[in-house]
């Protein structure tokens, strides 16, 4: 998937469609800690219909197929765990209880927590009966991350949770026929150094993971190879050198301001000789009002797709999703999710 969309650009079936062929061939198991939500029954039925990976739907199992009955969809081949009846309830409450108890958790405390499908869905992933969880669509963002955060820790090597966008803008010469990753822009408020170093290095990963691209990452700011001087700038800097004594093979460059990044005949003037410069396919903003306002600014004034965020940096992977989706949306992410989990 190399190339993208090819010369006219990329689109998001464009992208979705590589996803879709990774994550059919991987197989992942995944869980869905929403399963009383009609819209996540919907979305595990076309899931496995699409064999894009295994799902395991969390909840009651009477709710469950209440809700399979309203959106109008067969899930008897479908796996459903209920947290209050399931034979592993126990041996999940201990290991929560033994992981937490440092925190001053109590064990009756530990098993009203593990109640929770949504910490019930990480326990799983934890102890290797799943691979990943999605949920969000009836819960918050922080619902989401918290249980993950306690029970699957970031990744080795790895001290910071992040986010990403995919960016698809039609008609676009730029980036990867028009393909971005824009990070952070839906998380970390004001990373240091060190952490947008780390976010940096792991948005590269990612890219290479979804896509089999390779990265081009660019450390964005108002300034470009010292063009102006400010803290604001140094920090960038830093990050940029921390970065590549980290992953010294990674092509990643800055500070560079976003023209300097993306438009060739601009590079060649402003950062003649960089390897990324003119060329970025990944975005890589100072904290997190740059990155939200950008991409923002990306979907509604080039028209682009924007498909995010995507948590990254977690020991599994665990996404979020908007309360506002729809099935397809679940379904989409279940696939990312997957293929991080390869």
């Amino acid at each position: 998937m190399s190339d993208v969309g090819g010369a006219k650009g990329s689109s998001m079936s464009d992208v979705m469609e590589g996803i879709f062929a990774k994550a059919g061939a991987a197989r992942k198991t995944i869980t869905l800690p929403e399963g009383e939500d009609c819209r996540v029954v919907a979305a595990a039925d076309e899931i496995a219909k699409k064999g894009l990976a295994r799902v395991i739907l969390l909840g009651r199992r009477d709710k469950i197929h209440q809700a399979a009955k309203e959106c109008g969809v067969n899930i008897d081949d479908l796996t459903i765990v209920d947290p209050a009846t399931s034979p592993e309830r126990d041996r999940h409450i201990q290991a929560f209880y033994e992981l937490r108890k440092h925190k001053g958790i109590t064990p009756d405390k530990a098993a009203e927590t593990v109640s929770d499908p949504m910490y019930f869905g990480v326990m799983m992933v934890r102890a290797g009966e799943a691979d990943g969880q999605v949920s969000g669509a009836a819960h918050s963002t922080a619902d989401t991350v918290r249980p993950a955060l306690q029970v699957l820790k970031t990744a080795h090597g790895t001290s910071i949770v992040s986010s990403f966008f995919v960016m698809i803008v039609p008609n676009c010469e730029y980036g990867e026929n028009g393909l971005f990753i824009y990070s952070d822009s839906g998380l970390v408020i004001d990373p240091s150094a060190e952490q947008m170093a780390e976010i940096a290095i792991t948005s590269a990963k990612t890219m290479r993971t979804l896509f089999d691209i390779e990265p081009r990452v660019a450390m964005l700011s108002f300034s470009t190879k010292g063009s102006a001087e400010h803290s604001m700038v140094d920090k960038v800097a830093r990050a940029t050198q921390i970065a590549k004594s980290r992953a010294p093979d990674l092509l990643i460059d800055g500070e560079l301001q976003a023209d300097a990044a993306l438009v060739p005949w601009i590079a060649q003037k402003k950062a003649p000789g960089s390897a990324v410069a003119g060329r970025a396919n990944v975005l890589i903003f100072p904290d997190l009002q740059a990155g939200n306002i950008a991409y923002k600014l990306t979907e509604r004034l080039a028209k682009a797709e924007a498909y995010g965020p995507v948590l990254q940096g977690l020991g599994r992977p665990v996404n979020d999703l908007s309360r506002g989706c729809d099935s397809n949306d679940i379904v989409n992410v279940v696939a990312i999710t997957a293929v991080q989990a390869v």
